[in-house]
């Protein structure tokens, strides 16, 4: 994967070249017995990095975690996490682990802010006491700009979360701030679109793909709040991962939260009736549908602009159909195997 430049300028994670040999980066992906974080560990192994994962699987799986990857059963809110910095020192933290269900983070804010921000903050202060030089952090395209202006939405539209957990996703930008202005700790922020793929589940952004799936496989009526013709930007969780190997090592440089912050996604708003259509042809099920009153609070549109990262060679690759298909097999494939049934 080529590696593009953010903004100019030249800081960054180790990057020595011994001969046409990169020389390996000791990186810590908290998270990453999750969804997402599992795969960015992969991403990195698969160059050569060394991966060390902190996870207290309290969402994560332990099946998700590489073999390669050295696993550390651990909250972020713990102390001990400064030992393992110290120790192991460090040359990058990409940081997935998250309270990431908005109905959780309203239902119980505090809890949200401890995770999102207290663990954050152990993070950190580990981060910049043992000299580790970058951190990659998991923002959120799909609620830090709350009801959007504009759709797409770039990185510089107004931020004005609707939720605690928004609102704790945004702070953690702030604090990201404020430790490369203060502390010299450089950081990329990346505001995911919805993320789906194998290995989800039903309780983050891009859950409705599990759900439907779900609901298909074992031939129930898919449930369509309102009209159905809400959008939300899919992207696929393998391009995820490369757009996380891309932050971790281009050249940064900027002074204002934008100029470090990119949006993650395709650019495509994709319906839920659309969405809908193409499970069900994917998996050749067609039980019927349920069309129940809207959510209160739900937004109507949400579509990333991603011309920014786009510029710098990154961009989506993974088409919607291709991408469906090979999560609800994936599903199904662990349905069969959590039942004894075989292919």
């Amino acid at each position: 994967m080529k590696s593009g430049e953010i903004n100019g300028g030249s800081d960054g994670p180790r990057q020595e070249v011994l001969g046409t040999r990169r020389q390996a980066l000791n990186v810590l992906v908290t998270g990453g017995a999750g969804f997402i974080g599992s795969h960015v560990a992969e991403g990195y192994l698969a160059r050569g990095d060394n991966v060390w994962i902190v996870d207290d699987l309290s969402s994560g799986r332990r099946e998700n975690i590489p073999a390669e990857a050295t696993f550390v059963e651990m909250s972020i809110e713990d102390a001990a996490l400064r030992e393992l910095f110290s120790k192991v020192g460090f040359d990058l933290v990409n940081h997935h682990a998250a309270q990431i269900d908005v109905r959780v983070s309203v239902a119980d804010p505090a809890l949200d802010a401890r995770t999102n921000l207290l663990g954050l903050l152990n993070v950190l202060e580990s981060a910049r006491n043992h000299g580790t030089p970058r951190v990659i952090y998991v923002s959120s395209g799909g609620v830090v700009y709350g009801e959007p202006t504009s759709i797409p939405t770039p990185e510089t539209a107004p931020k004005l979360p609707l939720s605690p957990y928004g609102v704790t996703k945004l702070c953690g930008e702030l604090y990201l701030h404020y430790y490369r202005k203060i502390h010299g700790l450089q950081y990329v922020a990346l505001r995911y679109a919805n993320v789906y793929g194998p290995r989800q589940d039903p309780h983050g952004e891009a859950g409705v793909i599990a759900i439907f799936s779900k609901r298909l496989l074992a031939d129930e009526k898919l449930s369509i709040f309102g009209d159905g013709e809400q959008t939300r930007d899919y992207v696929f969780v393998e391009d995820v991962a490369r757009a996380n190997l891309f932050a971790s090592d281009a050249p940064l440089a900027g002074r204002d939260l934008d100029d470090f912050a990119f949006n993650v996604g395709t650019g495509t708003g994709t319906s839920v009736n659309t969405l809908a259509d193409t499970l069900e042809r994917v998996s050749g099920a067609r039980p019927g549908r349920i069309v129940e009153e809207a959510r209160p609070g739900e937004l109507e549109q949400s579509t990333l602009d991603v011309s920014k990262i786009g510029s710098r060679g990154w961009r989506a690759e993974v088409e919607l159909e291709e991408g469906l298909t090979r999560t609800f097999d994936w599903i199904a494939d662990r349905d069969r195997a959590s039942s004894g049934v075989t292919p």
